[in-house]
């Protein structure tokens, strides 16, 4: 070889990827801006309180275990390596907290927002009783702060 030949292009691109989820949200905002976050919780941590995002987010669990509840589903597990989303707009996001108490948790999202929205609005304990009807049902002497599940 003189060093003028073309380096073979490498088909590796072809493999590389592996499918974590698929989604149909149910509305994108018009104008929608992406932001991509990273959010990281100690042990224990609850996370933030219920809010809801302006549309839709699409997440993946770095580290640790998430204990997730978005109304209509009921809460679960999201470990490290698993992906999650919600729909947004109007639904409330219940948890998201360190469902671990002795790893940190750390995921990753991409939220889709609709432009001059916040990102992330708090519900307050009026509209959350209001619409208790729409959360899923949840275990019987379901404690206040997250599920930490025996090892």
């Amino acid at each position: 070889m003189s060093g003028t030949e073309p380096k073979a292009r490498s088909t590796a691109w072809q493999t590389a990827f592996t499918t974590l989820q698929e989604a149909e949200p149910p509305f994108i905002p018009a104008g929608a801006h992406v932001m991509t976050v990273v959010i990281e919780y100690p042990p224990g941590d609850p996370g933030a309180p219920p809010h809801r995002h302006s549309g839709p987010a699409f997440g993946y669990v770095l580290e640790g275990e998430m204990l997730l509840e978005v109304e209509g589903r009921p809460e679960r597990a999201v470990r490290a390596g698993e992906a999650f989303w919600e729909p947004g707009g109007d639904v409330i996001h219940y948890q998201d907290g360190n469902n671990r108490d002795d790893v940190p948790l750390r995921f990753t999202v991409t939220m889709l927002c609709e432009p001059g929205q916040p990102m992330l609005t708090l519900v307050d304990e009026a509209e959350l009783a209001r619409r208790e009807h729409l959360r899923a049902t949840r275990p019987a002497g379901h404690p206040s702060k997250p599920h930490v599940e025996e090892r």
